[in-house]
């Protein structure tokens, strides 16, 4: 009876991997697909695998992170991660900037398109796992981005979480308007926004 093969995922391949790095570490696709059925590998996407016994980290934000480097959480998500909102999101606010191709993902998640100008403004990356970042915006650039999109978006999450904010302690106002005034016609919203809940 012939020795069962041994589970030998190459030690040269990243925490997550896509299937052509693993066939250029050698490993055949046969290999490949039997470490997954096995509970060896985890499959976080099409063509996009991790090591089952990697710590544990969210799938969804494996994935993203993965396929779009570039990619900010943003909108309901940002107000969640900043507690701003108790809306839980069935799909993953993502905003990209302009000019990039949307990214197919396996993953539940809502891509915007944001200019590039102000793309970067407030933004910040978190870890996700597996030596992996995404970013995300902070709660003052996401809650000017709720204002703004307030007709998409819907209003009541946007004046709720500006309540919120404003109860924090350091919240200002006038860091809230000077972001705005980054967008325009943002600044003008904003302030109707801050005239609404105060």
């Amino acid at each position: 009876m012939p020795a069962k093969p041994s589970t030998q995922i190459p030690s040269s391949l990243s925490p997550v991997f896509t299937y052509s790095d693993a066939m250029a570490a050698g490993l055949s696709a046969e290999r490949l697909y039997r470490y997954r059925d096995e509970g060896h590998l985890e499959q976080l996407g099409r063509g996009l695998y991790r090591r089952a016994n990697a710590s544990p980290a969210d799938h969804n934000l494996l994935e993203i992170a993965h396929r779009v480097p570039e990619g900010t959480l943003c909108l309901v998500t940002a107000l969640a991660r900043h507690g701003l909102t108790d809306v839980i999101p069935d799909r993953i606010d993502l905003a990209i900037p302009r000019g990039r191709r949307i990214p197919a993902l396996q993953s539940p998640a809502n891509v915007h398109v944001f200019a590039k100008g102000t793309f970067g403004l407030g933004r910040a990356e978190i870890r996700v796992g597996d030596g992996l970042t995404l970013g995300l915006y902070s709660a003052e650039r996401s809650l000017v981005d709720m204002v703004r999109l307030r007709h998409r978006e819907g209003a009541e999450i946007a004046w709720e979480a500006l309540r919120r904010w404003l109860r924090r302690k350091g919240a200002r106002p006038a860091a809230l308007i000077e972001m705005a005034r980054s967008f325009r016609g943002a600044e003008k919203a904003v302030r109707h926004a801050l005239e609404i809940v105060l």
